[in-house]
């Protein structure tokens, strides 16, 4: 006959030993019920900050390494200028007394073009970039030289669409581009103290498409940080109109001027002119454009005649 199986040793009946370990039972099992809420939630709470951070960075586009923001896009400034000390870098070309940088630095404004120009002339990059487009998301117009990206390659659009041209553009079109270079001219020569008729626009001039498509060449490739006075030996002085908001039609896609340890940025807004001497003194990139379209146009200016280009002339 198997064994019998004895049981636990019941406690005296009335003698209170199973009542008293029962709550002290039920006080653990709700103490532990407890810690875990409190974990669990305090997990929650952090995962949702994290992500909130991470959307956050997303929604505006932005590096980690820029430590100061020169314009805000919400902010309409009248004009700000920061005057930097010159590289070296004019030295290896012909000076031009009274032009060629002797003060350098950067300066924005918001009141020398409207935004209603802006839109007007945003309407022309759309317009012929409407022809075309890079594979890779970055797409440039050159009415100058007519250059205009086309898939991997770039074409002459004057040249490639011919009388079509005439269809796309009007002499308005051109009549506000020329007006609109003009006043980035005198804005510049008025910051730096130089007479107007001494700079001489210079190419690339150009108008830029970005958005978040990735990159099919090294043309694709904005983001890199470089130099205007090393990249194109003719530019003293570049300027940026931008002709689309941050945060309202892109994501990411700021300016950055690269210095060590402190770099700062412009956020772009329509009709906002971004100017600034184009040696080393101004080390810059754009930080890539995660959403949306970011249009803007680059209008560069020499002191050198011979490096000057005509504006261009509708067909």
């Amino acid at each position: 006959m198997a064994p019998q199986r004895r049981g636990a040793p019941k406690a005296p009946e009335g003698s209170g030993a199973a009542g008293r370990r029962r709550p002290n039972s039920t006080k653990h099992v709700r103490a532990a019920r407890e810690v875990r809420r409190k974990w669990l939630g305090t997990t929650i709470l952090g995962a949702c900050a994290v992500l909130a951070g991470l959307l956050l960075w997303s929604s505006r586009g932005g590096d980690d390494d820029v430590t100061e923001v020169l314009a805000h896009h919400r902010e309409i400034l009248p004009g700000r200028f920061i005057e930097v000390p010159c590289s070296e870098d004019y030295d290896s070309h012909r000076r031009f007394e009274g032009c060629s940088p002797r003060k350098c630095g950067r300066g924005i404004t918001d009141t020398v073009i409207t935004r209603d120009e802006a839109q007007r002339i945003r309407s022309i990059a759309e317009k012929g970039l409407s022809l075309g487009g890079s594979d890779g998301g970055a797409s440039i117009l050159d009415l100058h030289s007519g250059a205009l990206s086309v898939g991997k390659h770039f074409v002459n659009l004057y040249r490639y669409f011919g009388d079509k041209i005439q269809t796309v553009f009007s002499e308005e079109d051109f009549q506000l581009y020329r007006d609109v270079r003009q006043k980035v001219q005198l804005t510049i020569a008025q910051a730096f103290g130089i007479n107007a008729s001494s700079l001489h626009l210079t190419k690339p001039t150009f108008f830029s498409r970005i958005n978040s498509t990735q990159a099919q060449t090294a043309h694709d490739e904005y983001w890199h940080a470089h130099v205007d006075k090393v990249t194109y030996g003719s530019f003293d002085y570049t300027s940026l109109l931008y002709l689309s908001d941050y945060l309202d039609d892109f994501g990411g896609g700021r300016f950055v001027f690269v210095e060590e340890g402190a770099n700062k940025t412009v956020e772009p807004r329509a009709g906002r002119v971004s100017f600034f001497t184009s040696g080393s003194e101004n080390l810059h990139r754009v930080e890539k454009v995660h959403w949306g379209t970011r249009y803007a146009i680059t209008i560069a200016f020499t002191c050198n005649p011979d490096h000057g280009i005509a504006d261009p002339e509708f067909m």
